[in-house]
Formats: structure tokens, C-alpha cells, sequence
């Protein structure tokens, strides 16, 4: 208990001392809670000694009621500083989550991890900071207060002392047994409520095919199985306590009786006074009061462990390094961005080998190939969502590693077929590329990506608020509102994951007319998927089984054998990249 008080006071931080403080103002309350009991054992002790007169009862009575005003006092002072403090540790904690997050290279949300992390900031932060921080401080204030009862014991007779922490002693070893029950099935019930979370996400995010093929059924079996699984979890969890907890009871009850007869035993022998025989009486059964509402709460304990632990298990992930201090020269004749024998593993799988090549300022590289070759992985690799594993990638010279991360992603700007805008008004989606633009700039980027008639069309115009993932607009609007963003960052580097692959014959001109905007003057690296994108670039590489395995101009790649005059061929058969070819470069 001791060490978890010590845990929660290492998360706290600066509000340590907010904790700490409200730990001295629970005390005093504990404290006070039982001053009533000790001031009515001297009044019946005046009693029995014929010492008792009105001006102490009286002067008796009114420290009783200071007594429960001050515990008032005492308790919203304690509440105010301890709950506060919760919402404002996780308030940080959220923040610096989004940090780390923001660190991770891009494999991690890949993985598996994203009901992980929706788990901890929807359910396990929220359970400490609304559940656990509110009774931190009275959890210190149930040893308190059981510590103040045994020195009263004590104080009465050495031997009701020793018996009662020896039956304090029975409920700390009882507890300890209880505490790893409850563990091990705190980290069960905190792991089926990850599995709940990934399986309701994935539920949402594909319910239009599921609907589309009408498997309702068939595909809400796992979301069900889930909510199934969550009920049995949380009912063993309480199942396995209760008895536990029925021991516990048993031994505050077998634990009064002992001292109830010990006293007795001791009056009889007149080894206890009357009147102390009195004062054992008024206490004993909320002798061990304390430590039964200190165990009440173990469950509670038990659970906000699990949950420090997943939550630190995120902040343990290891982040890209970024501790570069480069900067970036202005661009010259050094190459604006070379691969020098790069490669690259997805864990243990390697997908990219020996991949060289360099890109001058404002030209054109595509990459071209079969789906899976590798032509995304470049892309990523050169924003650096991940990092290589071997060889080098340069920025005007630089080793983007020795470049901090946030001035290298100012000289980048990414487009890619899978728009994502966020639920807020579109003007604001498209100041994301420049935060400190002015609003004519952003009218302006919008003008020139096409978007600005259609924004003028919807109710609100530029403070219009689109739907979560921009679900409100259509995939061509979405792609235009996208590149308006890139326009008004203005990097000098473009990564172009052909924009016009998978929208309609309306929109795919206007895209193009924004692409157009967008790239002038620009250096662009493309992975293209249509015909008239490749014949223009200064440089085709053609990326199969993550090398490279043809490298030149459309007009010099089209008069040699190989992937790509194969691809020429499928293309006007109508074929595509993806029916493999195995022919020798």
C-alpha cells in the first residue's frame, strides 16, 4: 500500500506537494474522527469517579462539535487539493502522451497498438484520476487512523495492545494474499478491456463493408464475443475477491471478540479499570475500523495499479531519436535529397535493400513498380516516420537523423491517395500546413487547389465544420482541401502518392490543376501509378521486391526488356503493376 502511495507520488510531479499536503489535513481529520471517542471515555470516566459536573459536559460537548466542524473543514480542504490535483496530473499526462506519441516512429500504430493506447487515455487514465486520486488522501488517512487506535489501545493496557496488532498482523498478511489475487486479475480485466476497445474500433471502421455484404452477423461475432469475454472477466474478478474479502471480515470480527474477552479477562483480574473497561468498550468495534475501509478500497487500488503499469508500458516505448542539431543549408548544388545504400525491416522482415540514388533541386523523381515492392517505405523513410537501418538518408548533405525532426518536416510536405482531415472547420484544416498564415493566405492556397468555389458552397464557407476524417465531403474535395494545405506550407520538398489514382473523372482534372500549383518550382519525389505522371519525370526508378531493379528516363527505360516496358504493355492491355514480372533486368 505503502509503495503504491509512492508510485502515485511519482506520477504527480509538480503536484506532489498538492498530494503530500492533503495527506497532513486527512490525518488531522482522522485525528479528530476519533477525539469524539477519547473525550467521551473521560467524561464517563469523571462519571464513575463522581468528578463529572455541568461546565464539563458543557466544555465536553462543544469540543465535540468543533470536533466534526473542523473534520468538515478538514475533508473539503483534503478533497479540493487531492481531486484537483488528479484531473490536473492527467491533464499533463495526456499532454505529454501526445508528445511521446508524436515521437513514435510510424510502426508502432501499425502494430496493433491503437485499441492500447485509445484504452489508456479513454479508460485507464480516467479511472485514476476519477476514481483513485479522490481517495488517495483517504486511504493515508485509514493508517493513520489505525495507527492513532493501537497507541490508544496501548495506552489503556500493554496486553490489549500486543492483541490487537496481532490481529492487525492476521489482516496484513490475509490482505497480502488478496492483494496478488487481485493483481494477477486486475491485469487480466485491464487486457480484455484493451481486446474490447481494438475490437469496437475495428468494428466501426469497416461497419460500411460489413453492412455492404450483409454480414451483421458473421462480422459483429468478434465485437460480441469481446463484450462476453469483458463480462466474465469483471465477474471472476469479483468473484475471486469476495472471498477474500470474507476472510477479512472474519478475522474484524473474531478480532474484536478477542479484545472484547481479553478486557474482561483483564478487569476481572483488575489488570483494567472500570472506566478503561468503558473506553475499550466505546471503541472496539471501530477498532479495526480503518483497516476495513482501507481494504474495502483494495479492489479500486488493485485495478489503478494495472493501470499505472499499461500506462507506463506506453511512455516505455522508445521514441525516434531526436536529438539532431544540424540545420539545413540553403539549397545549392548538393543533391536535395540521396539514398545511399539504405536498407530497411519492418521487425525482423527486411523490405528494402541497397537503395541508392540522389535528386537534384526541382526535379522529378517517380517510383514506379508492383504494389508491396517498396515504394511507400521510400517515401516514409525520407519523412522519416521510420529510420533506416542501414546505409544513409540526406537533405542537402545532411543525415536527416542529425536534423531535428520538426525543422526537417518544415521542408516536407506529403500527399497521399488516403486523405484524413479533422473534425473541425475547414479553415482550420487547411491553416494546419502554416498556423501563423493570415486568413488571405489561406483564401489564397485554397484558390489555387481548386477548393474555394465548392468551400463558398457549404452553409458556413471556410468555418464550415466537416465530419471526423472529413466523411462530410467527397474523396476529390477532401484531396483538393489537402493539397491547399500543402500549398500554403510552401516546402520545398513534395512527396506525391499520386492523388489522382482513386477519384472520378470530375474531380481528377481540378486535382490536377492543384497538383500543378503545388509543384512549382518544388522537388518532387512521386510514386506513380499513372502513365502520363512517369513520362514526365527527370528520373524513373523501378522498385520490385524492395531494390532497385531499372533506373533512367520514360524514353530510355521504354527501349530496354524489363519491368518496365512490361508495364507499358499491361497498361494497354490494362493490367497494372500488380500481375508480377519476372523478367531479367
Amino acid at each position: 500500500m505503502i509503495a503504491l502511495m509512492k508510485r502515485i507520488l511519482t506520477v504527480s510531479g509538480p503536484y506532489k506537494g498538492r498530494i503530500q499536503l492533503a495527506f497532513v489535513f486527512s490525518f488531522l481529520k482522522s485525528l479528530l474522527s476519533k477525539a469524539p471517542i477519547g473525550l467521551a471515555f473521560f467524561v464517563l470516566a469523571a462519571f464513575y469517579e463522581g468528578t463529572a459536573d455541568g461546565r464539563l459536559c458543557l466544555l465536553t460537548g462543544a469540543a465535540m462539535v468543533a470536533c466534526v466542524l473542523l473534520q468538515v473543514v478538514f475533508q473539503n480542504i483534503s478533497d479540493r487539493l487531492q481531486s484537483a490535483a488528479g484531473f490536473m496530473v492527467f491533464a499533463d499526462k495526456r499532454m505529454e502522451l501526445g508528445k511521446h506519441l508524436r515521437k513514435m516512429p510510424m510502426g508502432y500504430f501499425t502494430e496493433g497498438n491503437i485499441g492500447k493506447i485509445s484504452s489508456v487515455l479513454s479508460t485507464d487514465m480516467v479511472f485514476i484520476e476519477e476514481n483513485c486520486m479522490t481517495v488517495i488522501a483517504d486511504m493515508m488517512s485509514y493508517l493513520f487512523a489505525q495507527a492513532i487506535m493501537l497507541v490508544f489501545l496501548f495506552i489503556l493496557n500493554l496486553w490489549l495492545g500486543f492483541a490487537a496488532v496481532l490481529v492487525s498482523l492476521a489482516v496484513l498478511l490475509t490482505a497480502r494474499g488478496m492483494k496478488q489475487e487481485s493483481m494477477k486479475d486486475s491485469d487480466l480485466r485491464m487486457a480484455q478491456s484493451e481486446n474490447l476497445t481494438e475490437a469496437v474500433l475495428d468494428y466501426i471502421e469497416g461497419i460500411g463493408i460489413t453492412k455492404t455484404y450483409n454480414l451483421l452477423g458473421e462480422k459483429s461475432k468478434e465485437l460480441s464475443d469481446n463484450f462476453r469475454e469483458s463480462c466474465r472477466v469483471s465477474l471472476a474478478f469479483e468473484e475471486n475477491h469476495a472471498p477474500w474479502q470474507r476472510r477479512l471480515n472474519l478475522i474484524y470480527g473474531l478480532g474484536s471478540a478477542v479484545i472484547i474477552a481479553l478486557s474482561l479477562f483483564l478487569t476481572d483480574k483488575s489488570a483494567l479499570s472500570v472506566p478503561y473497561l468503558t473506553g475499550v468498550m466505546l471503541f472496539v468495534f471501530d477498532l479495526f475500523g480503518p483497516l476495513k475501509a482501507l481494504y474495502s478500497q483494495s479492489t479500486r487500488l488493485t485495478v489503478m495499479n494495472s493501470c499505472l503499469d499499461r500506462i507506463e508500458e506506453v511512455f516505455k516505448e522508445t521514441e525516434l531519436s531526436d536529438s539532431g542539431k544540424d540545420t539545413l543549408p540553403e539549397a545549392g548544388t548538393l543533391p536535395e535529397v540521396e539514398f545511399r545504400q539504405v536498407g530497411f525491416a519492418y521487425g525482423d522482415k527486411e523490405v528494402l535493400h541497397n537503395i541508392s540514388f540522389s535528386l537534384k533541386a526541382n526535379q522529378m523523381l517517380a517510383l514506379a513498380g508492383p504494389s508491396g515492392g517498396g515504394k511507400s517505405t521510400i517515401a516514409s523513410l525520407l519523412a522519416r516516420f521510420w529510420d533506416v537501418k542501414s546505409g544513409q538518408i540526406l537533405v542537402r548533405g545532411r543525415d536527416i537523423r542529425d536534423i531535428p525532426l520538426s525543422e526537417l518536416m518544415d521542408h516536407i510536405s506529403m500527399v497521399f491517395q488516403r486523405v484524413y482531415l479533422f473534425q473541425d472547420t475547414i479553415y482550420n484544416n487547411i491553416s494546419m500546413g502554416r498556423p501563423d498564415a493570415g486568413r488571405d493566405e489561406v483564401i489564397e492556397a485554397a484558390k489555387k487547389a481548386r477548393c474555394y468555389d465548392f468551400i463558398m458552397d457549404l452553409p458556413e464557407g471556410f468555418d464550415t465544420i466537416i465530419g471526423e476524417g472529413g466523411e462530410t465531403l467527397s474523396g476529390g474535395e477532401k484531396q483538393r482541401i489537402s493539397i491547399a494545405r500543402c500549398i500554403l506550407k510552401n516546402a520545398p520538398i513534395i512527396i506525391l502518392d499520386e492523388a489522382t489514382a482513386s477519384v472520378d473523372a470530375d474531380n481528377e482534372s481540378y486535382i490536377q490543376e492543384a497538383i500543378g500549383e503545388l509543384c512549382q518550382g518544388k522537388t518532387l519525389l512521386v510514386i506513380a501509378h499513372r502513365l502520363n505522371t512517369i513520362r514526365h519525370a527527370d528520373q524513373i526508378l523501378v522498385i520490385a521486391d524492395g531494390q532497385i531493379r531499372q533506373r533512367g528516363t520514360h524514353d530510355e527505360l521504354i527501349k530496354t526488356e524489363g519491368i518496365y516496358k512490361n508495364f507499358i504493355t499491361t497498361r494497354q492491355n490494362s493490367r497494372g503493376w500488380n500481375q508480377r514480372q519476372k523478367t531479367a533486368v
